[in-house]
């Protein structure tokens, strides 16, 4: 499975912005999508994952402000993120993995999409 990342950009502290992961082949059942992060100088961290039971995880720090949302019809995961801060900024990845579970570690996905990149100004 191929993974496209898209949506990043400029907001300001308080913004809102959503991003989306289109997969090259169906998701259904037989993909967890999760979303990642990595601030510069700092490792990838996990953000937020959508199993495909309908079930969605997020990371302490994004709990309440992040939206992970997946459409098996469209093959697409998208991640609305509200109320934005400056410790958001980050590139942004979009990750797979294969069957019915889920994991919030890296080494759990196999496919990376290229990454989209939010930047929060103070």
């Amino acid at each position: 499975v191929q993974l496209q990342a898209s949506g990043g950009g400029l907001v300001q502290t308080g913004g809102s912005l959503r991003l989306s992961c289109a997969a090259s082949v169906r998701t259904s059942r037989r993909y967890f999508i999760g979303w990642f992060r990595q601030a510069p100088g700092k490792e990838r961290e996990f953000v937020a994952v959508a199993p495909w039971s309908g079930s969605t995880y997020y990371a302490d720090a994004v709990k309440g402000r992040f939206t992970i949302s997946r459409d098996d019809t469209k093959n697409t995961v998208d991640l609305q993120m509200t109320t934005l801060k400056p410790e958001d900024t980050a590139v942004y990845y979009c990750a797979a993995g294969s069957g019915s579970g889920w994991t919030r570690y890296i080494g759990g996905y196999s496919e990376w999409g290229q990454g989209t990149l939010v930047t929060v100004s103070s």
